[in-house]
């Protein structure tokens, strides 16, 4: 099959990020021909006078719909995409020199209908993104959850930088109208369809993800809710790890309750141990103190929003048999 590219890329609101990532299309280096379709989920702020910069240099399709979440806005891009593989961004993206090539040559050397890949921090992202960063791919957190380099033939692929054939889109429907949770959900579809996915190491974007602490938590604490909710979906995805973080907070607080009132300290020193390698770790990935600092700070934040937010909804869900929908609208399109 020969390939044709369409990037599917859903903006709210960010007209100064897809300036960054159109700029980095500019400078992909690449003889192969691609399209980009930009979809306007009812932004108030639009990007279109950034879009027809760059129509001149670009292939470049922009559409404005009425705002109803990323996945179905993903959806209507590739409906309308003229290519027939389709390679899902963030707006908050900006991809390296090398990246469609290292996609092309991944699908010529083993063709997947869907394919992840990693994210990275750019050299002028802030200390608190570079940090943010870490904990959301480390192996020492979180990042280790939906699969790694290990587990490269089972992985389930996030929509910041994803893959999928226009067969498989058709087969699947796409994504469905749940935020955030539409990425796993549609993987797990498409491998009860018989469909593999597959990491592409070097496939890499440069991720911005979210820019302060408060946005940040918003964002994991979504992400623990979501997941027992996909448990309920899915009961054959689910997995002891997922309870990992409520278990650390839940045993972070005793920790200090018993050393406060028993003076007991072996707990809080296991911890601490924790703390001092992850600063390593960050240390020696960032090479730099600060970020290394801020990281604990950041696998703090992320642990605790996933694991309260992972209890919560499982007991509502799990306990208390409320629907998802009526309990937790917020996440639902």
């Amino acid at each position: 099959m020969q390939l044709q590219f369409s990037f599917i890329i859903p903006v709210y609101n960010r007209p100064d990020e897809i300036e960054e990532l159109l700029f980095s299309f500019s400078k992909l280096d690449t003889a192969t021909n691609f399209e980009v379709v930009i979809v306007e989920d009812g932004s108030s702020e639009t990007a279109k006078e950034v879009v027809n910069k760059y129509r001149s240099l670009l292939d470049i399709s922009y559409y404005f719909k009425a705002n109803s979440g990323p996945g179905d806005s993903r959806n209507y891009g590739m409906k309308q995409a003229k290519g027939n593989y389709f390679i899902i961004l963030d707006s908050d993206c900006i991809l390296p020199p090398h990246y469609l090539n290292e996609v092309e040559e991944s699908l010529e050397l083993d063709f997947v209908h869907c394919f992840g890949g990693p994210d990275a921090a750019h050299d002028s992202f802030s200390y608190v993104q570079k940090a943010i960063n870490y904990s959301m791919t480390s192996f020492l957190t979180t990042g280790g959850i939906r699969g790694n380099k290990k587990s490269i033939d089972k992985f389930q692929p996030r929509s910041f930088n994803m893959g999928l054939s226009k067969e498989a889109f058709l087969k699947t429907e796409g994504f469905g109208k749940i935020h955030p949770g539409e990425d796993p959900d549609l993987t797990i579809r498409l491998w009860k369809l018989g469909y593999k996915t597959k990491l592409f190491p070097n496939a890499f974007v440069f991720h911005k993800r979210r820019i302060s602490w408060s946005k940040f938590y918003k964002q994991v604490s979504k992400f623990g809710l979501v997941r027992p909710i996909l448990n309920k979906w899915h009961p054959e995805t689910r997995k002891l790890t997922y309870w990992f973080p409520t278990i650390f907070i839940f045993g972070l607080i005793f920790a200090f309750i018993f050393f406060v009132l028993f003076q007991y300290k072996w707990l809080l020193t296991i911890y601490l141990v924790y703390f001092i390698f992850v600063f390593i770790h960050a240390f020696a990935r960032t090479k730099i103190l600060y970020v290394a600092i801020l990281s604990i700070i950041a696998v703090i934040i992320q642990f605790f929003g996933y694991g309260i937010g992972f209890f919560k909804s499982t007991v509502v869900i799990s306990f208390l048999n409320k629907k998802p929908k009526e309990y937790f609208p917020e996440l639902f399109f």
